[in-house]
């Protein structure tokens, strides 16, 4: 069931380390970039955004380095208390007066700029429960009944609990890692097919019942045909890119980010880096998320245990998806999701959650066999 080899290296894995601070770094100064003039704009201070995710990022690294020196199967002790929590929150946030509204998604708590985002908090908090469960009951994941299905059974409750706020891309994320921990711990690709067929029918049951999806869906097939309505964000995203060309027009010097491309320091920061940076810097970045899911993956499959390699693929997995969905809508390729590119977007509860992430990978790391 797990195996119990767990000999404790000398430090984390120093690639991984070093890829995650180069991240941050770029995360930092580019949210500077992208954000200055607005910030300047909206609160007289063009640091204002950059001075929050340096917290952040700071708080982050504090809490990255603290959770790295736990070993990582304290997490399967806990893993129950955690997924409570978490749906906690996730209800919380559901309650008017309780959960903060913006835009147009109950899916905040907090005061002013210092809040917290439950569903990051459920991402994680169910990576490590289904983990736990995975790793326990391996000998029961081919059976639909004994395995699949409990497996898929909180995955969903914690699913529907985000579409009340809604938060479509998040949920999306949530669910894709899950499935792929599924499929890793052993699971029949028969149950997969299956499920597909009543994910497809359920997703567009999901678009049809809010129109503003289907908005999306046809602004993503043709944004031209409202440039002023739903494809703006393509279209301004794509403006971006475009002029960039091999070497970008340089640091600070984007024009997008005068007001033409809505809040760019968020989801849509990659259009800004490739714009400033180019085809070069946006490479480099690419070149730095695939260097971290590589290293990500060696780490997990050379843990000690099945619970390890579980924990490990499922936190490279839930990064894996937010980078290649961000970067896909920001070039075109999928329909708008609302999903942050993980050490780059400004946002403060994903940068932290996602840092802690990493700290737990970075533990696994001081175990794993590499």
């Amino acid at each position: 069931m797990f195996r119990s080899n767990r000999k404790l290296k000398n430090g984390p894995d120093l690639i991984l380390t070093l890829t995650i601070f180069a991240l941050l770094i770029v995360g930092v100064v580019m949210v500077y970039s992208a954000s200055a003039i607005w910030a300047d704009y909206k609160f007289n201070d063009s640091f204002y955004f950059a001075k929050r995710q340096l917290l952040f990022a700071v708080i982050g690294i504090i809490a990255m380095i603290f959770i790295m020196n736990i070993p990582y199967l304290t997490w399967r002790t806990y893993s129950k208390p955690i997924l409570f929590i978490c749906f906690v929150l996730l209800i919380a946030v559901l309650i008017p007066g309780v959960g903060l509204v913006r835009g147009g998604a109950r899916s905040w708590i907090g005061v002013g700029a210092f809040s917290i985002q439950p569903a990051e908090f459920m991402k994680l908090g169910l990576i490590i429960f289904l983990s736990t469960y995975l790793a326990a009951n391996q000998k029961y994941i081919t059976s639909l009944k004994k395995g699949f299905m409990p497996s898929l059974l909180l995955v969903f409750v914690a699913f529907g609990l985000i579409m009340l706020q809604p938060d479509l891309g998040t949920g999306v994320v949530l669910v894709l890692t899950c499935l792929i921990m599924i499929f890793v711990a052993g699971a029949k690709i028969s149950h997969f097919i299956w499920l597909g067929i009543i994910g497809v029918v359920g997703f567009l049951g999901l678009i049809i019942s809010a129109p503003y999806r289907i908005n999306r869906i046809t602004a993503f097939l043709n944004p031209w045909e409202d440039p002023l309505g739903n494809g703006f964000q393509i279209i301004q995203s794509l403006y971006a890119i475009g002029p960039g060309g091999l070497m970008g027009m340089g640091l600070g010097q984007s024009l997008q980010k005068f007001f033409y491309l809505p809040e760019p320091h968020n989801d849509f920061i990659f259009a800004i880096l490739a714009e400033e940076l180019g085809f070069i810097g946006g490479t480099f970045v690419l070149l730095l998320f695939l260097l971290l899911m590589w290293r990500g993956i060696r780490v997990s499959l050379a843990a000690p245990d099945t619970f390890g390699s579980l924990l490990g693929l499922g936190i490279v997995s839930m990064l894996s998806l937010q980078v290649m969905i961000n970067i896909s809508v920001v070039i075109g390729l999928i329909p708008v999701t609302g999903i942050t590119l993980p050490f780059l977007s400004y946002g403060g509860s994903s940068l932290t959650l996602t840092l802690c992430s990493i700290g737990i990978l970075l533990n696994i790391s001081r175990y794993a066999k590499l």
